[in-house]
């Protein structure tokens, strides 16, 4: 039987009702759990999630917590990590390396708080212990140890006693100081920094790109990444990783140097280490548990992976008197985050045609609880992305849901294979309407060429209807699918010819709902003439080159006559979409389906609004803005739309090219970002005043 059958079992079984039942299933556990930690810490190549590895590690802590007597030596809740690999050398070190208790929720959180205060014998009515808060950075754990301020030795957490040395490697790292700045605080003569190596997420991806382009296989996720850097025994290797470290605390130290925590990341900031900007001090619990649900919703903004806060009671003093239990200190704890990934298996690949007839895969899963949230489908992408990850029918996958982003299979797991496994391969033909598929040099999709796709022309109508097109209320998915099989509408001007009659012979229509989505669609008939062209589902023709395109082509007329020259003279259009803008506009339906549009009285010309404004009229030519949080009267699309009219550039996301932020409430890390970087920040009142509008 392989692990992870033994592990499904061991999830599966239900509470003891016997002693014999609890101690079999604390053996079992035990037994999963180091297997599960040897693959973890030793090989980097985890068969499970890090949320069910901790379900299971809870499991047993509290079969444990019931039975003392049946509490082994070898148990894993005994244990930090794993033992270190036979090829480095091995370092003993001398003071443990500890892990962290967990909390899932704001109550145990306060829950740890209210322990700690009892241990210490708090003043029931005063505030505190005062807490500090850092972002759990997902990478390796290190201890670096300096002598008169020079690094002399670098070692891995290992088992938490012994770990491995790694020296010639860290050295490669550029966060790692090679001698400490003794400027703005004391050295002392032997001092021991320990932190976090860990990947940027750019420079993962970019490491995975090499690894695709060389046809050898990329890493999972950063985390595995970076273990597996720091374990090359060719430190050249490592030195092309662009990895990073935060430091976050001391092990043994031949001098005091800080009286709590806030103060000591402070210390080392000053001798040279990164420092994660995202700490904080709080003098009671209650901010700290803002602190952590705040982060729960942002952490896809950092460039790091993180998977929770830790969280510390400040003082130093305090933390002597507070000690440690058997594997971690009783004046810590990890606040995690809701998982994001998990594994499971993948039952079959489905393909999707999209509006502009493009293929995409879509994973079948086993359904599994990420976040709170069941998932049973997931993206994959394009085959090759498939096929470069050797993700296999019947397999053993990752899945990760990050934030609102569509679940994505992002890699199989070849350990857990049986050998029924079955390669996959992008059909030949459209699913729905059975044409043989195209895929154009030099692109990873493949593509549904026929016009009349049925499938398709759901998707394109769905489009067209949707917010930032034709901006139709009420005109779903479900309506497009059935105003489509129905027949209603058998290509875009029949969407205006709709009567309240037409709607309610479907499903779901009344005659108050049908007259109030007549009237949608014949109020959609003013829109940008921008709104039109990207609803008209033009291959890499999104909103943002839409709006550039009406800046110089003043009708749907104009533009079609525009040939691929006069298209890539305008800046931001390219070859590449000059040529699918003069692909479609050659072909007599598409032309025909502008005049059918023009003659409903669908608006096919630019609107006073949308005109470029004279030169001297562009107070924010070649300046770059973001705009983040909640304004007080103008939607974000709205500000950016004013910013764009006035010659500026609305970007996504905080840079050192951008010159304002844009800020309301609730802004976000964008607004650490800024102030970061040293950029103004504008509120809604500001914007107008300096575009020129009171």
């Amino acid at each position: 039987m392989t692990l992870l059958e033994r592990t499904r079992i061991v999830q599966n079984t239900p509470e003891p009702d016997s002693l014999a039942a609890a101690r079999s299933i604390m053996d079992a556990l035990v037994a999963v759990l180091t297997e599960h930690a040897e693959r973890y810490y030793q090989d980097d190549a985890p068969l499970i999630s890090d949320a069910e590895y901790d379900v299971l590690v809870r499991r047993l802590q509290a079969l444990e917590n019931a039975h003392p007597e049946f509490l082994r030596p070898d148990s894993p809740t005994h244990r930090v990590g794993s033992a270190p690999l036979d090829s480095f050398e091995k370092v003993q070190h001398a003071e443990a390396m500890l892990s962290l208790g967990n909390a899932f929720d704001a109550d145990e959180l306060r829950a740890w708080h209210d322990r700690c205060r009892r241990r210490l014998e708090w003043d029931a009515e005063a505030e505190g212990p005062a807490v500090s808060t850092e972002l759990k950075i997902d990478g390796l754990a290190v201890a670096l140890t300096y002598e008169n301020g020079v690094l002399v030795r670098a070692a891995t957490r290992g088992d938490g006693r012994v770990g491995e040395n790694i020296t010639a490697n860290i050295r490669t790292i550029r966060s790692v100081p090679l001698r400490l700045d003794s400027s703005r605080h004391p050295v002392p003569d032997r001092v021991e920094v320990r932190g976090e190596v860990y990947f940027p997420k750019s420079a993962f991806e970019a490491l995975n790109d090499r690894l695709r382009a060389q046809e050898l296989k990329p890493f999972a996720n950063p985390r595995n990444a970076a273990a597996g850097s720091l374990r090359q025994l060719d430190s050249t290797i490592t030195a092309g990783r662009d990895l990073a470290f935060f430091a976050y605390s001391l092990g043994p130290v031949s001098e005091p140097v800080a009286a709590g925590q806030r103060a000591m990341l402070d210390v080392l900031d000053g001798w040279g280490f990164s420092i994660n900007p995202e700490v904080a001090r709080f003098e009671g619990i209650e901010e700290a548990v803002t602190f952590c649900s705040n982060w729960t919703g942002k952490r896809d903004a950092l460039d790091y992976e993180i998977d929770g806060v830790v969280v510390k009671i400040d003082d130093f003093r305090l933390q002597r008197q507070l000690g440690n239990v058997s594997n971690a200190p009783r004046w810590a704890v990890a606040f995690k985050f809701p998982a994001r990934e998990s594994t499971t298996r993948l039952l079959g690949i489905l393909v999707n045609v999209g509006r502009t007839g493009m293929i995409t895969p879509e994973a079948e899963l086993e359904p599994v609880q990420i976040g709170g949230v069941t998932v049973s489908q997931a993206t994959l992408h394009n085959a090759d992305y498939i096929r470069d990850r050797d993700i296999r029918i019947g397999d053993t996958v990752v899945v990760k849901r990050a934030g609102d982003v569509i679940p994505a299979v992002v890699a199989s797991v070849p350990e857990a294979r049986t050998g029924s496994e079955v390669a996959w391969e992008m059909p030949g033909t459209c699913p729905a309407c059975q044409q043989p598929l195209e895929r154009i040099e030099g692109e990873v999709d493949s593509f549904c060429v026929n016009g009349a796709c049925p499938a398709q022309f759901i998707r394109l109508v769905e489009h067209f209807a949707s917010r930032d097109a034709m901006d139709i209320e009420g005109f779903g998915t479900k309506l497009a699918a059935q105003l489509v099989e129905a027949g209603r509408i058998a290509d875009l001007p029949d969407i205006y010819g709709l009567t309240p009659d037409d709607l309610l012979e479907l499903d779901g229509f009344a005659r108050k709902k049908a007259e109030k989505l007549v009237a949608g669609i014949d109020a959609s008939r003013s829109r940008p003439l921008a709104r039109l062209l990207f609803g008209l589902g033009i291959r890499h023709v999104g909103r943002t080159t839409a709006e550039v395109l009406v800046q110089q082509f003043d009708s749907m007329a104009a533009l079609g006559k525009a040939d691929a020259d006069a298209l890539t003279a305008v800046d931001g259009i390219g070859e590449v979409i000059a040529r699918s803008l003069v692909d479609w506009f050659a072909l007599e339906t598409n032309r025909k389906i502008v005049a059918r549009l023009a003659d409903l009285g669908v608006n096919v010309a630019r609107l006073p609004e949308e005109a470029p404004a004279a030169g001297d009229d562009l107070p924010f030519a070649g300046k770059t803005f973001v705009v983040t949080g909640t304004l007080p009267t103008l939607g974000r699309t709205e500000a950016q739309d004013y910013i764009k009219q006035r010659g500026g550039k609305a970007a996504s996301s905080v840079s050192a090219r951008t010159d304002y932020l844009v800020m309301g409430e609730n802004p976000g890390s964008k607004a650490d970002k800024a102030a970061e970087l040293g950029i103004p920040v504008l509120d809604e009142a500001g914007l107008l005043e300096l575009g020129g509008r009171s």
